[in-house]
């Protein structure tokens, strides 16, 4: 646990947002940030923040190194389209600058591999060969995942651009652990925010945006992804050969939703909370069940880890230059990694090469989103997503395909697939599920932009933004008054 919620809304939010409130240099908010997110980190994770810390020193140094003898010269008061206009950079003379890239590699993969892969290879190990290997039982530190890849991104990006490399530590520091989205993402790439570090201005539009943001998330999490997460908790636990169809899909389709909102409601926090404080994180979630293809899906869900993918490990496999099988494997290994990363566990593996394997096919057998008819790919993008998911929350590949298998098989209803049935489909929660089954497509985003007065055909109107600022105020209270009365709920992502 990183911090208990109350906490976190009630002492630890106000106060750092009142001090990046106080008329002082930029420079100085920053030195609050920077304090404040090592706080939120080290309240839950003590000793794990000296590994952060550790991390962005090292990163910190390989960033000065690889951009050694560049050259920038740079107008903080231009606009950021011109900045990168008048960036000015002489060729780096550093030698042997490949072979820093390649420690700083090994050194950050190595580290997440040892905290997080050690028990799953020895264990594989122990199985496979029949040894008795003793397993250490090293502990995840939270949010390793995120944050090691962003540390990666900043040692390529200045690899890639020596006029990139931030000569302030602090800088190098703040980025690595800025709190909102520290534990789990999305995974934000330095050329995206280095002009932000020292460039950014909390307006009250950003604010007042930036509070709604939060408030969608925090309802997401607390009215929705829990009730989800409770209802496929229950299943899940289930010896579920020996019950009905029907519980199998219902499970199923819970979990699916649960961990969409509950990783798109961090997600708009994240968002939030960085736009209240001046910073603006890209987009991590487009409503990834209302695509068309698995493809599509993939450009809407987790945006920041697919592009990070794609960017890092893809393009430099060859993407898609070195003809149509070299591609199709490229994307295999991408998907296979994706899995990786998620956890230690060949569940997560099977998880993300089902979604390779699918990608693939659609772009050799069946494009599917070249269908006319889109409600079919839809239905079809659907379909596979909830049945990939069945394995990412399976404890074992075994346990998974007796799920699945039950989803397609157990056709005879008795009691006791009727009484889990009745328990779990009571009012509360027959309402939450087709809510998220509907709030699932752009449904509010339609909504919002009518309420706005910028839907087709309409001129603004104050009426509409006064509509969502009283449902913010209420989605706000009803969030605070189920967090005083529910017990701790952590984040499906804060295991990653």
């Amino acid at each position: 646990m990183v911090f208990s919620s109350a906490i976190f809304m009630f002492a630890f939010l106000p106060i750092v947002f009142g001090l990046c409130l106080l008329p002082v240099p930029l420079k100085v908010k920053n030195i609050f940030l920077i304090f404040a997110s090592l706080f939120f980190y080290a309240y839950g994770e003590p000793v794990y923040v000296l590994l952060m810390l550790a991390s962005s020193i090292v990163n910190y140094a390989f960033g000065r190194f690889l951009g050694a003898g560049s050259i920038r010269k740079l107008d903080i008061d231009l606009s950021k389209a011109e900045v990168r206009k008048y960036v000015g950079i002489e060729e780096t003379k550093t030698p042997y600058r490949k072979f820093l890239l390649v420690i700083a590699v090994i050194l950050n993969i190595g580290t997440l591999g040892v905290f997080k892969y050690t028990d799953f290879i020895l264990s594989s190990i122990n199985n496979a060969f029949h040894t008795s290997i003793p397993l250490p039982g090293i502990s995840l530190p939270i949010g390793i995942s995120f944050f090691t890849f962003q540390a990666l991104s900043y040692v390529i990006d200045v690899y890639r651009n020596p006029g990139l490399e931030q000569k302030s530590y602090p800088a190098v520091l703040l980025y690595i652990s800025m709190f909102p989205q520290l534990v789990a993402g999305p995974i934000v790439k330095y050329s995206d925010i280095e002009y932000q570090i020292y460039n950014r201005k909390m307006t009250s539009d950003e604010i007042v945006g930036g509070i709604e943001r939060f408030t969608k998330g925090l309802f997401k999490k607390m009215f929705v992804a829990n009730v989800m997460g409770t209802v496929a908790d229950s299943i899940f636990s289930l010896e579920i050969g020996e019950y009905h169809m029907l519980v199998a899909w219902l499970g199923a389709v819970c979990y699916a939703l649960q961990i969409y909102f509950d990783f798109s409601a961090y997600s708009d926090m994240a968002l939030g909370l960085g736009h209240m404080f001046g910073f603006s994180f890209k987009e991590n979630f487009l409503h990834p069940y209302s695509a068309v293809s698995i493809n599509d899906f993939w450009d809407k869900w987790h945006i920041s880890l697919s592009s990070w993918f794609k960017e890092y490990v893809y393009i430099p496999l060859g993407g898609s230059r070195k003809g149509k099988a070299r591609t199709e494997i490229n994307k295999l290994i991408v998907f296979f990694l994706t899995g990786v990363w998620h956890g230690a566990n060949w569940t997560f593996i099977l998880w993300g090469m089902i979604h390779g394997i699918a990608n693939v096919i659609e772009d050799t057998i069946l494009p599917v989103q070249k269908l006319k008819a889109k409600w079919i790919g839809n239905i079809y993008t659907c379909l596979i997503a909830v049945l990939a998911f069945v394995f990412f929350r399976a404890d074992t590949v075994t346990y998974g395909w007796q799920f699945v298998c039950t989803m397609f098989s157990n056709w005879k209803m008795d009691s006791q697939s009727m009484s889990i049935l009745l328990e779990q489909l009571n009012i509360y929660n027959i309402l939450t599920l087709v809510v998220a089954m509907v709030f699932a497509y752009p449904v509010f985003d339609r909504i919002k932009a009518k309420l706005q007065g910028k839907a087709e055909g309409e001129g603004g109107n104050g009426k509409g933004a006064a509509v969502l600022a009283a449902a913010s105020i209420v989605a706000l209270l009803l969030s605070i008054l189920r967090l005083s009365s529910a017990a701790y709920n952590p984040f499906i992502y804060f295991r990653f």
